[in-house]
This record gives C-alpha cells, structure tokens and sequence, in this order.
C-alpha cells in the first residue's frame, strides 16, 4: 500500500489517545499488514499524516463493527473501498448529534457516557475538529449556560473535569517545533474557568508552539516570574467572568508596557462581551472566537 506524501504531525502518543488503542497495537498493525509507513522525525520517532489518521479510524471502526483486524485491512485494500468507504466513514457530518448527545451526558453527571462520545468523536473525525469544533462549541454552551444560571457551579465543574483530563493527554502528545517562539497561558485575574483556555492552547500546541501552561488564576506577581524565566514571545489570557474583565485589563496594559516586544492576547467569553469602544481599544490583543481568527492574529504577530 503507497504511502502519503504529506507532512507527518501526530506522534503515537496523540494517535493512540484520539484513536483509544495502544501504541503496541499501532506498531503490530504496521508491521503485520504494511497499511501505513509513517515517517521518522530526526529524533527517529514516527510521526502520522491526516491520511494516516484517517485510515487508523477507519480501520478502528470496522474493528468495534466486529470483523478482525485481517478482514479490515483486506477491505481496506480493494482501491473502490479505500477511497470511498473511508472518505464517507470520516467525514459523514454527525457532529451535532455528538455535540448535543454529549451535553446531555455531561449534565446528567454521566462519566461513562460523556467518554464514550468523546471517543466516538475522535473515531470519526480530526483531532481540530473535535477539540475546535465539537468540545469548543460545547465549552460555549455550557458557559452560556452557567452565565444565564440554567446549570449549577457542579454541572460546570463535572464537564470541566471530564474534558480537562481529555484535552489535556492530547494537548501534551504533541511535538513542539524549537524554531517557534515560547507561549505562555493563563487565566486572568481571578478566573478558574479554563476550559476555554486549554482549547486555545491545544490550538496553539498543534501548531507546534512550546506553550507553559499555568491553568487557573494565579498571583498578580507570579506572573512577573514566570515572563522573566521563560522570556516568551506570546502571553495569553482567558476571561469568562464580567466582573474580572476590568482587572485582566488594567494588568494587560502595565504588562505591555514593562515587556517590550512581548504580544499579549485575550479571548473568552467577557473578552467577546466587551462594549464596543473598549473592543476599539484593545483590539490589537483580542484574539476572537473562531479558529480563523486566532490564524489572523497569530500571522499579525510573528
């Protein structure tokens, strides 16, 4: 079976963890049946293209379907199989479904469910589209939930919980480039909300940025420590609260001007809740809500 000639960027940590197997079983499925080579990065390591990652889930799939691993890939080898059946398999849009069958299990506190689903997700489409399109829409929701008072502090905690522990095991699979600069990310002044956060970083993370990642709100002080340490190119900031958005400002400015050279960015949902003039005014550090936007901001900075 021909190879893909496109970039590897998923080590096998970070396809073992979207597809749910073991690495041991990866490396048996290359070399008992040859159905992928990926490539070797200069440390040695294999690193899996899109295509890669594509046929793994195909194949997975018909493994849960109940045929053996042999009886998948001898489907997976006739060529009108290969290039339909997998294209249909993972891009057959349910991810509404998902999204919303997903919420459901969240506020019934229903842990096995919600990784089910997250699994499920992972099976069917790419890592962006689940961490961006399906588990960041859903953090949205879920933020607007609470905002408006039509879930508990526990709902928000329980989801919080489920999808840290998810997002983060991928966020750290993936390799860093050296030549980018460093990325650190917090939450602004008093914020705990940082799910919206993580699905940042994990952006960030994929692209190959070396991202120092602190979580939660720390000391106002600390963070003159950490800049001083790490000297990084990008500091960005999360904000769900209203009522800390005035403070993650004022600290955003002083910032700017003692780190010379230093990009800040803000996104979260007080951040995309600011009155327009104030918007006005620190439109240089917004990041916005969508992944395009983040991509435009990022490419204004570097």
């Amino acid at each position: 079976m021909n190879d893909q000639n496109t970039n590897g960027k998923y080590n096998i940590k970070a396809v073992s963890n979207i597809l749910g197997i073991q690495p041991g079983t990866l490396r048996a499925w290359e070399r008992r049946y040859n159905i992928i080579a990926p490539v070797r990065n200069d440390s040695g390591h294999r690193l899996y293209t899109e295509k890669h990652l594509s046929i793994l889930k195909w194949l997975v799939v018909k493994v849960k379907q109940g045929f053996t691993i042999s009886q998948a890939v001898a489907l997976l080898d006739k060529q009108e199989l290969e290039e339909n059946e997998v294209t249909e398999t993972v891009h057959q849009d349910r991810s509404k479904s998902i999204s919303d069958e997903l919420l459901k299990a969240l506020l019934k506190f229903d842990e096995f469910k919600a990784h089910e689903l997250i699994n499920k997700a992972f099976s069917i489409y790419t890592t962006d589209k689940v961490v961006i399109d399906i588990l960041g829409s859903l953090l949205v929701q879920i933020g607007d939930l609470w905002e408006k008072d039509k879930i508990t502090t526990a709902h928000e905690h329980f989801a919080s919980s489920i999808l840290r522990s998810r997002i983060g095991s991928i966020m750290h699979s993936f390799p860093h480039n050296g030549i980018l600069p460093k990325v650190v990310a917090v939450c602004g002044p008093g914020e705990w909300h940082e799910l919206g956060l993580l699905i940042f970083t994990l952006y960030v993370r994929r692209k190959g940025f070396e991202v120092i990642y602190l979580g939660s709100s720390i000391k106002e002080n600390d963070i003159d420590i950490v800049l001083n340490e790490v000297e990084p190119k990008f500091l960005f900031f999360s904000c769900t609260m209203k009522e800390n958005v005035s403070h993650l400002l004022t600290l955003v400015s002083s910032l700017k001007v003692e780190y010379e050279g230093l990009e800040i960015g803000m996104g979260g949902f007080a951040i995309d809740h600011l009155p327009k003039a104030v918007k006005e005014e620190y439109k240089e550090h917004i990041l916005g809500q969508s992944k395009v936007e983040w991509e435009e901001w990022l490419k204004s900075k570097i």
